[in-house]
């Protein structure tokens, strides 16, 4: 890489100092400069081209994939299962994991099995469901064990959350207490992308029943809006690259450019001054 950049400093110097004379020195300058002023006229408009979100998309409407909303129950998960019902008394007992005498509630983690242990109910298999399976599973053991009448099952989350590293302003880890969240949403909370950012190559790391996947995602399209992605699931990873400006403005072959480059065109405006 440095090479090519010694190679475009010789043409330079050549360009600049070749046709230098007494008598032709101001109009070579006022040439290269209007040769420099469109040449950065051009690269900002293709830069801000790349900067934008959805440069492509009109007036649509689109259909919102929803599967992503309703989760499946995998091992290291962190529950909260919280029951209500007629009778508060016998109730009380299932709620012990979410009334830990004042301390932070414990929930219920489903091991490396799949199972969770839930007070007189024992051992439950709960990988591989949904929530609102297994809030079905429970309503349905609850009434026919006749352990509670009409009880209500409300299960949640404690553990949703989605991580967005690379070229964001503010890159964290994000706790979704709605447990809703979409590519969008966590990209505003991370502070939005840099300028630097490759908007065309998000990369989506995803994990489920311990088996990681990647994908890609173009957000300078409108293919995010019909996708499985446009909705994180819990523990999703979004990973933001650094687009080749970044890389050039870090190497320091470019850096020693910029500065030879400056001293070149200070040189040429004092001769043109001070002749």
């Amino acid at each position: 890489m440095f090479t090519n950049y010694k190679r475009q400093i010789i043409l330079l110097m050549k360009a600049i100092i070749s046709p230098f004379n007494l008598q032709k020195t101001r109009v070579n300058v006022f040439k290269y400069a209007l040769l420099l002023f469109v040449a950065v006229q051009i690269s900002s408009c293709g830069s801000a081209k790349k900067s934008s979100y959805f440069n492509e998309v009109g007036n649509n409407s689109f259909a919102t994939y929803f599967e992503p909303l309703e989760p499946i129950l995998q091992k290291n998960d962190l529950l909260s299962i919280n029951i209500t019902s007629l009778n508060a008394e016998v109730t009380e007992m299932f709620n012990l994991a979410n009334n830990a005498g004042g301390a932070q509630p414990t929930g219920y983690l489903i091991d490396q099995d799949g199972f969770i242990r839930f007070p007189v109910l024992g051992k439950i298999e709960v990988s591989g469901l949904t929530k609102k399976e297994l809030r079905e599973y429970i309503r349905e053991e609850l009434i026919s064990k006749k352990l509670l009448m009409e009880p209500i099952v409300d299960i949640r989350f404690m553990n949703f959350k989605v991580s967005v590293l690379g070229e964001v302003n503010q890159p964290a880890v994000f706790t979704i207490p709605n447990e809703k969240v979409t590519l969008l949403e966590a990209l505003g909370m991370a502070g939005d992308m840099t300028i630097y950012a490759q908007r065309n190559n998000v990369l989506l790391i995803s994990e489920e029943d311990g088996i990681k996947s990647t994908k890609r995602i173009d957000l300078t399209s409108d293919e995010l809006f019909t996708s499985p992605n446009y909705y994180l699931r819990p523990n999703d990873i979004v990973y933001v690259q650094p687009n080749d400006r970044k890389v050039r403005n870090t190497s320091n072959a470019a850096q020693w450019f910029s500065v030879i480059l400056g001293s070149l065109s200070l040189a040429v405006i004092s001769i043109s001054t001070f002749k």
